[in-house]
């Protein structure tokens, strides 16, 4: 489908004090057991569950701007991926398919029959490859600037020399998180490659944004990336879906979303303008109500069966 670009507006980053801020956030984390390796689980809220899953670098925190809004009317459930956040490594190597199985094992942990997934950048991938392996888990799909299409023409070799460079320096700036959240001249070289505007986002958000980066999943992940095919699977998403991109995204580039709104059946493709690659955060006023549109969505009416009478007059 073609985008649907909405006029650019002010928005970026929150409006005022934002609600993550105020709070009790370890009062809602626990621990799942997830074939027998534990899971950091954020839960909050109650009401149709609602499961975010984050990026590469990334961790439940990125969702902050996010969680709060929808926590009045959902049971909202964030995790830390294996190798990501605090949760630890998974014994069996990282790979998309297996990413995909932890989640749908999390929430038969969590006895969620099926859940609204939104998933950003390689939580995208993650999301998309779930509602294809397991789509009875997945019943509306949100796609914020997922990996995939991209990653399937990029020299493997190249991208993870790179990789290895962002994880080395990365590592070693986790003790400088805070100072460098703090100061809006750092925080702009910190984070200019996710986010279009760093120094626009509060010194908080920051921090919890950096708190991603460093963990020993990444370079397997990045490889995971490089390694897993989805286009071609892409046709067999099922349900509701709907594609998010920064126009100004540096991570995955924009015409992406033209290229999974078309494979996806019925999918529906929004462009924000100035914005980067997690509008989730630099966004959250327009994302949220986005979501919360299309939360609320009555699903395609399935066609109805013919009675005796229409089969007898055929």
């Amino acid at each position: 489908m073609a985008p649907d670009v909405p006029p650019l507006h002010d928005g970026y980053g929150a409006n005022g004090r934002s609600a993550w801020l105020d709070i009790d956030w370890p009062a809602h984390q626990h621990w799942v057991e997830v074939d027998g390796t534990p899971a950091n689980v954020i839960e909050i809220g109650s009401g149709p569950p609602l499961l975010f899953v984050h990026g590469l670098a990334g961790c439940w925190q990125n969702w902050l701007e996010n969680m709060p809004r929808f926590a009045a009317a959902h049971r909202v459930i964030a995790v830390d991926l294996p190798g990501f956040g605090a949760s630890p490594m998974a014994p069996e190597r990282i790979s998309i398919p297996g990413y995909a199985r932890f989640l749908d094992t999390l929430c038969e942990a969590l006895a969620l029959d099926a859940a609204a997934v939104v998933g950003n950048s390689m939580g995208g991938y993650v999301a998309a490859e779930l509602a294809i392996s397991s789509p009875q888990r997945v019943e509306r799909l949100m796609l914020v600037s997922p990996a995939g299409i991209t990653a399937e023409h990029l020299h493997r070799d190249g991208v993870m020399a790179g990789a290895r460079v962002v994880a080395a320096v990365t590592t070693r700036a986790v003790s400088r998180h805070e100072r460098l959240a703090r100061r809006p001249g750092l925080r702009r070289i910190a984070l200019s490659f996710p986010v279009h505007h760093p120094d626009r986002l509060s010194a908080p958000l920051a921090h919890e944004l950096m708190e991603g980066s460093g963990k020993p999943g990444f370079l397997p992940a990045m490889e995971a990336i490089m390694e897993h095919r989805i286009s071609e699977r892409l046709p067999q998403i099922a349900c509701p879906t709907l594609v998010v991109w920064g126009e100004q995204d540096r991570v995955i580039p924009v015409r992406d979303a033209e290229r999974f709104g078309a494979l996806i059946p019925d999918a529906r493709v929004v462009i924000l303008p100035d914005t980067g690659h997690v509008a989730m955060l630099e966004r959250p006023e327009r994302f949220n109500a986005l979501l919360e549109g299309f939360l609320a969505e009555q699903p395609p009416a399935a066609p109805s069966a013919p009675n005796a009478a229409d089969a007898l007059s055929a």
